[in-house]
C-alpha cells in the first residue's frame, strides 16, 4: 500500500489572518523580549520617525530582532493622510509585483497572500500591476499583522543631542508640547527625507496660490475649466498632469528642458539586485559618478504615465522648452520658456525634492554638525552637483556622519531610511525594492550598536 502526499502550493499553505499568526508563533514572534538593558531614565530605545510603509517594517524587522522598545511617530492624522492614499497619482504600482516588501521573506505577509485572501485564490496571478489603492489597504493589513503602533499626529518639531546614545525629541500635537528621549533615532521620511521638496527659482516670483509641488495636497477639482502649466517631465509630473486632465481642466501642458523624453517601458529591465546591495561600498568617487550620471540623464517616466496623459486632445509637451521667468501678470501666470510665451491659471511643479538637513526644521540644530557629500568628496571638474552635494554622507547602516571628525559623535544614533541616503546607497531609499536587503541591514546596525554599548557599560 502506498501513502499518496499531495502537493500543496505555497498559496495554500500561507493564506489569512490565522496563517500569519501562526507564522509568527513559530518565528517566536510573539515572545516580546526585549533583549536591550532597560534604561530607566530613556523612554524609547528607538524612534522611527514616519508610519509609511518604511517605519511600521523597520520597527516590524526590529521587534524580529529583539528590540522591543520601539516607537513609531507621524504627524500625520491617520493612515488616510499617508502618501500612498493622499499624494500617490499613478493608477497602479510601478515596481512589478513580484519584488519583495516589507514581509521580510515571511510569505504569509506578503502582497500576494493578502491580495489573494481579499479577492479570491489565484486572483493576484491575473494582476499585471498592483493597484495603488490595494498596495495602500495592504499596507494597513501589514501593520495591524505585525502588530506595530502608530502615534499619529505627533510632529518632530526639534533634535536635541544629548551625548551619544540620548538623543532628546521636541515633541507636538495640536493642543500640547513636550520631550522623549530615545537611544536611536530613524528618519523614514519618505521622499521628502532629509529635505523637501525641490523648488526652481524660476518660480520665486510667483505668489503661493498660483503654483504646487507635486508634494503638495492639489485641489485638482478647483482646475476644472483652467489652464495648467506642469513643469518638469518625470513620473510625478505625468501623474499629476494626467489628474488635472482627468478633473476637467481646459488644457494642461508639460514643460521639460530636454530635447526628449525619457520613456521607461512598463517593464523594464531588473538592475543586479547584488550590485545595488553592495553599492555602499564602493569608493565614493565611483558612487558620486554613478548618481551624478542618473541625474544628468535625467528621471524617467513609465510609458504607461505618458499614455495616460497623451489620450487628451488638450494635453501639450513641449520639449527643449527650458522656463526663463514666470510671474503673474493681471491674475495669471505668464511663463517665457525657450518655444516661446504663454500664460496659465496655475503652474505645478514636478521638480523632485533635495535632500539638504538645513532646510527641515525639526533638523536645524543638528544640521551644522552633519557631513554632506561635499564635506566630503570633491568631484573632478564638470561633475559637480549642489543637489548631490548637499545629501548626506552616510555610514554603513545609514548613519549621519560628522562633518568634524570627534565633534558630534551622537550622529551615529540617527539613521537614515529614505530618499537622503540615495547617493550613499545608490537607489531610492524607502522605495519598495529598497526594503528586502536595506532595512534587515538597518535593524542588524542599530541592534549591534546597542547591545555594544550595553557590554561597555557593563
Amino acid at each position: 500500500m502506498h501513502n499518496t502526499i499531495r502537493s500543496v502550493t505555497v498559496n495554500e499553505i500561507y493564506r489569512g489572518d490565522d496563517a500569519v499568526r501562526e507564522s509568527l508563533r513559530l518565528l517566536d514572534y510573539y515572545d516580546g523580549r526585549n533583549f536591550i538593558a532597560p534604561d530607566g531614565e530613556i523612554e524609547h530605545d528607538v524612534t522611527v520617525i514616519g508610519g509609511g510603509q518604511s517605519g511600521v517594517a523597520i520597527a516590524h524587522a526590529l521587534r524580529r530582532a529583539g528590540v522591543t522598545n520601539v516607537s513609531v511617530l507621524d504627524a500625520s492624522s491617520g493612515e488616510s493622510d499617508l502618501a500612498w492614499r493622499s499624494l500617490a497619482r499613478m493608477r497602479t504600482l510601478r515596481t512589478p509585483k513580484t519584488v519583495s516588501g516589507p514581509e521580510l521573506g515571511n510569505p504569509t505577509l506578503t502582497p500576494e497572500a493578502w491580495y489573494d485572501s481579499v479577492y479570491g485564490r489565484g486572483s493576484f496571478e491575473s494582476v499585471d500591476r498592483i493597484a495603488t489603492r490595494d498596495w495602500a489597504d495592504y499596507l494597513t493589513w501589514f501593520r495591524e499583522q505585525v502588530g506595530v503602533e502608530v502615534r499619529w499626529g505627533v510632529r518632530v518639531s526639534s533634535v536635541e543631542p544629548i551625548a551619544t546614545g540620548r538623543i532628546r525629541l521636541h515633541l507636538a500635537t495640536a493642543d500640547r508640547t513636550w520631550t522623549e528621549d530615545t537611544r536611536k533615532l530613524v528618519l523614514a521620511t519618505g521622499v521628502s527625507g532629509t529635505g523637501g521638496p525641490h523648488l526652481p527659482r524660476v518660480l520665486s516670483e510667483l505668489p503661493e496660490h498660483r503654483y504646487a509641488h507635486t508634494a503638495d495636497d492639489i485641489d485638482f477639482d478647483a482646475l476644472q475649466g483652467k489652464t495648467v502649466a506642469v513643469l518638469g517631465a518625470a513620473a510625478s509630473a505625468f501623474d499629476a498632469a494626467a489628474t488635472a486632465l482627468e478633473a476637467g481642466a481646459e488644457e494642461v501642458h508639460v514643460y521639460t528642458r530636454r530635447a526628449t523624453l525619457v520613456v521607461a517601458p512598463i517593464d523594464p529591465p531588473r538592475p543586479n539586485s547584488l550590485v545595488q546591495e553592495v553599492f555602499h561600498l564602493l569608493p565614493d568617487a565611483q558612487r558620486w559618478r554613478q548618481r551624478w550620471d542618473a541625474a544628468a540623464n535625467g528621471a524617467n517616466v513609465p510609458s504607461d504615465s505618458v499614455d495616460r496623459a497623451a489620450v487628451f486632445r488638450n494635453y501639450r509637451l513641449h520639449l527643449s522648452a527650458e522656463w526663463k521667468s514666470a510671474v503673474e501678470r493681471d491674475g495669471r501666470v505668464l511663463v517665457e520658456a525657450a518655444d516661446g510665451t504663454r500664460s496659465f491659471d496655475f503652474v505645478i511643479a514636478g521638480t523632485g525634492y533635495q535632500q539638504d538637513p538645513a532646510t527641515r526644521p525639526e533638523l536645524a540644530t543638528i544640521a551644522p554638525f552633519v557631513a554632506r557629500w561635499s564635506d566630503v568628496y570633491t568631484p573632478p571638474t564638470g561633475f559637480e552637483s549642489e543637489l548631490l552635494g548637499a545629501t548626506p554622507y552616510l555610514g554603513s547602516g545609514y548613519e549621519l556622519t560628522e562633518r568634524t571628525p570627534g565633534t558630534a559623535a551622537w550622529l551615529a544614533d540617527i539613521h537614515v531610511f529614505s530618499i537622503g541616503a540615495t547617493v550613499s546607497f545608490g537607489r531610492p531609499v524607502g522605495d519598495i525594492p529598497s526594503l528586502r536587503a536595506g532595512i534587515p541591514r538597518l535593524a542588524d546596525a542599530i541592534a549591534r550598536d546597542l547591545v555594544l554599548a550595553d557590554l561597555g557599560r557593563a
